[in-house]
This record gives structure tokens, C-alpha cells and sequence, in this order.
């Protein structure tokens, strides 16, 4: 069964590619595909950090625990499409200039917020094996709660960017408070549990 599961989320997480990708070949992009590849790719980055970060709180719904066996791979694909987008960037808008990646990095603040993130999301992924989870300890979970720096930050790269509608950001922006206030809600109530039985 979880053979099953795993090959149907891992095909299901390649529709978008599939999509984009068709898209291109039929010429559907509209008058600047080099931008809405860069923006698809680096939506779907969002999403698929959501959908990570959704597998913890929906474990206590009984009935989704068996997304934890899972979370590895969705996060991985979170991983895969950020380096799409930053590929898309460096390819279709910089021309592979290496030297203007550095200068833009530098000079566009969304860029700035947005390099970090791809950056922890590789670390995550380098890091996400089980014989680097046994190396690396209890220090494992600490590097992997970056995750939610990279979400924020994924989420301040999309609202620098904004120039009419603040919708999407907005949106983006309520989901990762709630994300985060939920972590944040768990970790509080776990540390007065702790210091309620150190009283007791």
C-alpha cells in the first residue's frame, strides 16, 4: 500500500512540470514565457512547501497519519522545483551570466530574500537521508527546522515582488501564519508541560 501511495504522490507532484511543459511545447505561455515559467515554478516551490509543512498537523487527524511516511519525498519535491526556478532564472532571464546573478542578487531585494531559501531547501535535501539524520543527531531536527525560515522567506520573496494585487501575497501570508502559529502553539504548550511536571 505504501508502495502504492508513494509512486501515486510522486506522479501526481511531476503534473505540474508536465504541465508547464506542455504549455511550452504548444506554445501557450503568452508573449513572455521566460517570466511565467521563472513565476510557475517558484509558485509551485510555495506550494509544495505548504503541503511539507501541512503533514504534521494533519497527523493528529487520524485518518491522514499515514501522509507522515511521505513527508520526505513532498518536501524533496519542494526542493525540485525551487531549483527549477532558479534554473528557469538563471537560464531564460540571465542567460546563464553568472556575474549578473551575484549583481541581482545584490540589487533586487526580492532575490535577496528568496536566495537564502533555495539555499536552506538544498542543506534540507542533502540532509534528509537516514544516514545523515544518524550522523548528525538530535542536531538533524534543528538544521530541519529551517524549513520554516525558508517558508518565510519564500513567502517575503513573493510579497516584494508585488506591483498591483496584493492577493496572492496575502493569501500566502495567512497560510504561513498559520503554519507557523501552529508550531509555535505546539511548542509552547509542550514546554509548560515540561515545566508543569518539573514543578510537580
Amino acid at each position: 500500500m505504501v508502495l502504492w501511495r508513494r509512486l501515486v504522490i510522486f506522479c501526481l507532484s511531476l503534473l505540474p512540470l508536465a504541465f508547464i511543459f506542455y504549455q511550452a511545447l504548444s506554445q501557450q505561455l503568452g508573449a513572455d514565457p521566460a517570466k511565467v515559467i521563472v513565476l510557475f515554478t517558484g509558485t509551485w516551490t510555495i506550494y509544495f512547501l505548504f503541503i511539507t509543512l501541512s503533514v504534521s498537523p494533519l497527523r493528529r487527524l487520524r485518518s491522514f497519519s499515514w501522509l507522515m511516511v511521505h513527508r520526505r519525498m513532498l518536501g524533496l519535491f519542494a526542493l525540485f522545483y525551487a531549483i527549477l526556478h532558479l534554473l528557469s532564472y538563471l537560464v531564460f532571464i540571465l542567460g546563464l551570466d553568472f556575474s549578473r546573478l551575484v549583481s541581482e542578487t545584490i540589487k533586487r531585494p526580492y532575490i535577496t530574500a528568496g536566495m537564502p531559501a533555495v539555499l536552506i531547501l538544498v542543506a534540507l535535501g542533502v540532509t534528509s537521508t537516514q544516514k545523515m539524520m544518524r550522523r548528525l543527531g538530535r542536531n538533524w531536527v534543528k538544521l530541519h527546522r529551517l524549513v520554516y525560515l525558508a517558508l518565510l522567506l519564500g513567502w517575503v520573496h513573493v510579497l516584494l515582488q508585488v506591483r498591483s494585487s496584493y492577493f496572492d501575497a496575502v493569501i500566502y501570508g495567512a497560510i504561513t501564519a498559520c503554519l507557523l502559529g501552529i508550531r509555535f502553539y505546539w511548542a509552547r504548550k509542550k514546554k509548560r508541560g515540561i515545566e508543569a511536571r518539573t514543578t510537580a
